[in-house]
């Protein structure tokens, strides 16, 4: 629970301050094992604090609104809204001295190494899902981080973490968690180096959750990013069991044993095969199929290099594990659409028996799965014919909750998105205003300096 958020919006409407402190303390109680006169002197303190900062002066104080709350955008949910926010993103960021920046929609950033090599580095968050599950989440997320480092042509040399855990959340998670972490380190021989341990909102936020992620770093010759797909290539795709999101599933629906499925490292090897093979100068672009499932990703690899995709679903089914497959058909949940932990290689026709040969003689069942074609947009051809492939607003809902909520475009989307525009710009304005700013006091200090001396 968010003490201070909770004092804040009571403070805003009114809420006289012996009433806030009752049920505040009400709230604390719920939650920490303490007396109530500790609940009354930390409520107390809340409020205090609460007030202090309720209304400081300065633009650096207040913070950007857009009007557009997270849940209801979509960020997060790997649809069309998270895709929306992602572009704003890159446009806040602005032009980079990067080779490859957040405006190509890459998951892993790119800048050019003193000796000519590119430096590739990426982060990845845990899914919020598993916050009970903390070597789930290391596991997983670890895993996510190094496929962000593969994808791009790099090998991964380094893992670094960050982890937060809630006042009340025991010290043993932060050990669970790291072993999740450094199970994927063993595994793959690529190091947990450096990290952050922290508590979420200090003493504001009470209860047991727990976030984080885990970045990593890899260095390549030549990249495989996106950008680099062309008319003509065709498309393969490697076996996938899920991550996180498919652990998530299993979980929350009480399969609990298909957990099992997903804890292997086979894109991993798929992709180190890949490189001790020679191979990476075969393809032309690689992605993993997570974020948003083989929807979004298709349509992200269209749009970053401007062609058109077709793909069939007859060759995409064969490679989704059977098990997993089948609940996520069970359960009604569009496989297509969520996180399969699959590799996807953009490659000329001429190099897709070499890649296939090399993958299935090691075991690792691959296929080719589509075409890279003139032209926008992308097709999914199924046995009734071709068939809309776009993401939805949020990707398949894959628990109980999120078919609450549900996969629909909300009516008023487009004013939404006028408002979230109205916001980026705002940002952008603040940062060149708050640049100027330092810049401006900068050069006054300098000249400063110069008369002293």
């Amino acid at each position: 629970m968010d003490l201070e958020g909770y004092a804040k919006r009571r403070l805003r409407r009114g809420e006289d301050e012996s009433v806030l402190m009752e049920t505040l303390s009400e709230r604390i109680l719920e939650i920490k094992n303490t007396t109530r006169e500790d609940a009354e002197r930390l409520s107390e303190a809340v409020i205090l604090e609460a007030k202090a900062t309720l209304a400081p002066k300065g633009e650096i104080f207040q913070p950007i609104r857009a009007g557009v709350s997270m849940g209801r955008f979509g960020v997060g949910s790997r649809g069309l809204g998270d895709l929306y926010t992602h572009e704003r993103i890159g446009e806040i960021i602005g032009e980079t001295s990067a080779v490859v920046d957040s405006s190509q929609l890459d998951d892993s950033g790119v800048v050019m190494g003193s000796c000519g090599e590119y430096i590739v580095v990426n982060i990845d968050g845990i899914h919020s899902r598993l916050s009970d599950y903390p070597f789930l989440a290391g596991f997983h997320v670890a895993r996510a981080a190094l496929r962000d480092i593969y994808v791009m042509g790099a090998r991964p040399i380094a893992l670094f973490s960050d982890i937060h855990v809630a006042d009340d959340g025991d010290v043993g998670v932060i050990f669970d968690h790291i072993a999740g972490i450094t199970t994927v380190s063993d595994l793959t021989g690529v190091p947990l180096v450096t990290g952050s341990t922290l508590r979420i909102g200090g003493d504001m936020v009470i209860g047991e959750r727990m976030t984080g992620g885990v970045g990593a770093v890899g260095i390549a010759n030549l990249l495989t990013s996106r950008a680099r797909a062309e008319p003509g290539d065709k498309i393969i795709m490697t076996e996938g069991a899920g991550g996180g999101t498919v652990s998530t599933t299993a979980l929350y629906y009480g399969r609990h044993d298909l957990v099992d499925e997903t804890l292997n490292v086979t894109f991993l090897d798929a992709c180190n095969l890949l490189i001790e093979d020679n191979l990476l100068r075969e393809v032309h672009a690689m992605t993993d199929v997570t974020n948003g499932g083989v929807r979004g990703d298709a349509r992200e690899i269209s749009r970053t290099a401007s062609v058109k995709l077709v793909f069939y679903e007859e060759r995409i089914r064969p490679l989704v594990n059977a098990r997993i497959l089948k609940m996520l058909e069970e359960l009604e949940i569009d496989y297509l659409g969520v996180s399969l932990d699959a590799l996807l290689l953009v490659t000329p026709p001429e190099s897709c028996e070499k890649i296939l040969t090399s993958l299935r003689s090691h075991g690792i069942k691959a296929d080719l799965i589509g075409d890279v074609m003139t032209g926008s947009g992308v097709e999914l051809v199924t046995r009734e014919g071709i068939t809309d492939f776009t993401p939805r607003f949020r990707e398949s809902a894959y628990t109980p909750i999120k078919k609450v909520i549900g996969e629909e475009t909300p009516t008023n989307y487009e004013e939404m998105q006028e408002e979230v525009d109205r916001a980026a710009r705002k940002a952008i304005g603040k940062k060149k205003r708050i640049v100027e700013k330092i810049r401006e006091k900068r050069k006054a200090k300098g000249r400063s300096e110069a008369r002293s001396m």
